[in-house]
């Protein structure tokens, strides 16, 4: 079975996954692509990293002395750890407002132990543990540092998601009348736009040197190296974005977005990859970037290694036991 990605239990193929990946330089030439590199797709969580351009370029930033950790959580898609709510807080303390600000709503975190922990205290969940109140209150920030209103901050008419639409259409390189838009998770714009111009954007995040002008360039090099600088606020504990920046070493950004979205870009070599599941399953996207990275020659033996578990990524039944696989099977097209 000709497929992208395979999962097997035992020695049998059960299901598979088709994909698409774009690999783009900084400059815009699409150099590999797998299946439709100009599929028009919602990067989801994966434009958080340009969503917090705003709070750099406004002054917001620097004005509430954000550390490079809370603009590293400000592109998060969080566990919910006691670490990310703590740091939440914090930018929530200094800006003067608190958590029944934030619009991001509830959900269950990732992380688990925190979730019993509040269980066994009887309380309720609360924005803060929702894996996009880092977003959110980068988002707020800088409307308090603006003085626009906080109570309509995610609605698009808003002049900070304006000033987000433009900054995706300038990093990206595609015209905002032609971004088409709806809500995501956590209620905020989400933004619909070929696979070719999210790596573009994240081609220029890794390396924007001469792409954009010199104010943009410190931007996007100041989150680049924040995200990089503090992987564990992007993720957290054993999540794909975390363990493969740290693996890295300073030389790989990374974004994963919901249904099955991934980006990256590489910075020595200013290039930006987009990746998307078709069907939306995320078990798809580490195996599918692993291979991208060794495709590439990206990935030596030591960092796969090191991130086995997210190169072939094994399938466990209820009872924690190893009885399947996750495997790549697809070669990349040279332009």
């Amino acid at each position: 079975m000709n497929r992208a990605i395979q999962v097997y239990r035992g020695e049998f193929i059960e299901s598979t996954h088709d994909i698409h990946v774009a690999i783009v330089s900084n400059k815009g030439e699409l150099l590999y692509s797998y299946g439709d590199p100009k599929r028009l797709t919602f990067p989801r969580s994966s434009m958080k990293p340009f969503q917090a351009i705003p709070l750099i370029e406004t002054g917001a930033s620097e004005a509430y002395r954000f550390t490079n950790a809370e603009i590293s959580l400000s592109c998060a898609s969080h566990s919910g750890e006691i670490f990310h709510r703590e740091t939440v807080q914090g930018i929530l303390s200094r800006i003067g407002l608190t958590e029944d600000e934030l619009q991001c709503g509830t959900h269950i975190p990732r992380d688990m132990e925190s979730y019993k922990q509040l269980i066994r205290e009887g309380k309720d969940l609360t924005p803060v543990f929702s894996n996009c109140s880092g977003k959110h209150s980068g988002m707020l920030a800088t409307v308090v540092h603006m003085k626009e209103d906080v109570t309509t901050y995610r609605e698009v008419e808003h002049p900070h998601q304006q000033r987000i639409l433009q900054a995706i259409e300038d990093v990206c390189a595609f015209p905002k009348k032609d971004i088409q838009l709806s809500v995501d998770g956590c209620g905020v714009p989400v933004h619909r736009l070929p696979l070719f111009n999210s790596a573009l954007g994240f081609a220029r995040l890794a390396n924007p040197a001469q792409t954009v002008p010199e104010s943009r360039t410190y931007t996007l090099t100041k989150i680049r190296d924040a995200m990089m600088e503090h992987p564990e606020m992007v993720g957290g504990t054993n999540r794909f974005d975390t363990d493969l920046m740290a693996a890295y070493q300073g030389n790989i950004v990374a974004k994963a977005g919901a249904e099955a979205v991934q980006c990256l870009g590489i910075v020595d070599q200013g290039i930006g990859i987009a990746i998307k599941v078709e069907d939306g399953t995320p078990r798809a996207t580490s195996v599918a970037t692993m291979e991208v990275l060794k495709q590439l020659g990206i990935a030596d033996e030591s960092i796969s290694h090191k991130l086995e578990e997210y190169v072939n990524a094994p399938v466990f039944n209820a009872r924690n036991d190893k009885i399947g696989v996750v495997k790549a099977n697809f070669v990349l097209e040279e332009h």
